[in-house]
């Protein structure tokens, strides 16, 4: 607030000066305004869901855990490949009861031939050793396709979660932006009601003051004043605090945010509206049923790993010595060894099968197939739950309409009565206390309205929310 006796006290200033103070106070004010314009610009619901949809951080980490799946099912694709292992070696080693020792791929292992010296010497010698070795595990009986199967399932899962993550967030952010709107609402109506209540108390002071009044009447008049800049003051707050909620659900916090009404306190939607709701496009469904089949698919891996496995193999190594080949001597030259000498490849079909594991996979898939039944009860609980959900949102849509269609009546019966019984206090008729019932009772009335078909559009929300389908919601607009 301005302090205009401090104004009046300064001294004139120059003209020059006071010319370019104007052109700032200009220059702020104009900044300013546009400022507030830019702040108080209406967003739509169709804007609001579009920007939640991209910034919210929950989504975003549903996306990274699809990525993340896509990977691993690239990842398990990788056993059908062949398994190569390459290696290149240069050692330095002791020959005691050795012909020379070497690593193998994994692990360490020496290499036991040759005899026994009869004086070990501590003397070593270089060596070299190459090996290569590829293992094709053509014929798994159903094990690396069963793996696939796992992570396919997964990423269908993952997939399946980020879309019903994504349908519930778009119903909670429309569902905040419907009670910020009738928050808006009802701090128009509690400010109305203020301004109502501020006249009316004039009014009744200055009768007072004329002696035309009891002074009692005063005091009520103040008392309903107050209780109106009470109601006026919850009513902001709640509006803040569903701006803040809703400005949450879009990603980022925006508390001077502004949303547009639209056609929401304008006409009702349509009540012949009827669906399915047990159609399997509901994504809650569909989570949970690629959950039953992420645990089928668990389960088939796990009674596919006791199978056997048959494979192509084949090795190739090259090795040298520091050592004779012929009298267990040392070379003249001792780096000779670092040079490959001799070589050797091996190729053949092997089969393994751990007969032991047969057992332990048994009891695993079953173990498994309990689990498949749990997911396969969560659905029917999901199922169940969505069901009551839609026949409980289809009673109370059908008598927030009712109602809505009542508010009207409601509202225009408690202006009459208002008006009535203002003109008969006016006229010394009736006493105070029955016109501010009649305050109270158009006051309820007008906030009755409101919520009543602020509660349509939001039970049709909920019907389209258990449907599984918003187009259900967003095409009554």
């Amino acid at each position: 607030m301005i302090n205009v006796n401090f104004l009046r006290t300064q001294q004139p200033l120059p003209t020059v000066v006071r010319y370019r103070r104007t052109k700032s106070w200009l220059l702020w004010l104009g900044t300013g305004l546009f400022s507030v314009q830019a702040q108080a610009q209406s967003v739509t619901l169709n804007q609001v869901v579009e920007q939640s949809t991209q910034q919210y951080p929950l989504l975003k980490a549903k996306q990274a855990e699809i990525s993340s799946a896509t990977r691993r099912l690239q990842a398990s694709r990788t056993d059908l490949l062949p398994i190569m292992m390459v290696q290149d070696q240069y050692n330095y080693a002791t020959s005691n009861s050795l012909n020379n020792s070497f690593f193998p791929n994994e692990a360490t292992n020496v290499s036991t031939s040759g005899g026994v010296r009869a004086n070990p010497i501590a003397q070593a010698s270089f060596g070299s050793y190459t090996s290569a070795s590829i293992e094709w595990r053509a014929i798994t009986f159903g094990r690396n396709k069963a793996n696939i199967g796992v992570a396919k399932a997964d990423l269908q899962r993952s997939q399946a979660d980020y879309e019903n993550e994504l349908f519930q967030h778009q119903v909670r952010t429309i569902d905040a932006y419907l009670l910020l709107l009738i928050n808006q609402k009802l701090v128009q109506i509690q400010r109305s009601n203020q301004e109502r209540a501020d006249t009316f108390k004039r009014v009744v002071d200055a009768g007072v003051r004329s002696g035309m009044r009891a002074g009692v009447d005063s005091a009520l008049a103040t008392a309903e004043a107050a209780r109106a800049r009470i109601l006026l003051l919850q009513s902001q707050q709640q509006e803040q605090v569903q701006r803040l909620r809703l400005s949450e659900l879009i990603g980022q916090l925006q508390p001077g945010m502004q949303i547009d009404s639209m056609r929401f306190y304008t006409s009702l939607p349509n009540g012949a509206f009827k669906s399915d709701s047990l159609s399997p496009s509901n994504p809650t469904l569909r989570l949970f049923q690629s959950q039953i089949n992420l645990s089928a698919a668990r389960s088939l891996a796990t009674q596919r790993s006791g199978m056997p496995l048959i494979a192509f193999v084949g090795a190739g190594n090259a090795r040298g010595s520091g050592f004779s080949n012929s009298g267990d001597m040392f070379l003249t030259n001792q780096l000779n060894g670092l040079g490959y000498q001799v070589g050797n490849y091996l190729v053949g079909i092997t089969a393994r099968w751990n007969i032991t594991s047969l057992l332990r996979a048994r009891h695993d898939y079953q173990a498994d197939q309990f689990l498949v039944e749990r997911s396969r009860q969560l659905f029917n609980t999901q199922r169940l739950q969505i069901s009551r959900q839609y026949q409980e949102a289809e009673t109370q849509y059908q008598v927030a309409l009712e109602q809505a269609r009542q508010a009207p009546i409601q509202l225009l019966a408690a202006r009459q009565a208002y008006n009535q019984a203002k003109s008969r206090y006016q006229s010394g008729l009736t006493d105070l206390p029955t016109l501010l019932q009649s305050v109270v009772t158009l006051n309820r009335a007008e906030v009755d309205g409101y919520v009543a078909i602020s509660n349509v559009w939001r039970f049709l929300l909920l019907k389209a929310a258990a449907d599984g389908d918003l187009s259900l919601f967003m095409n009554a607009l």
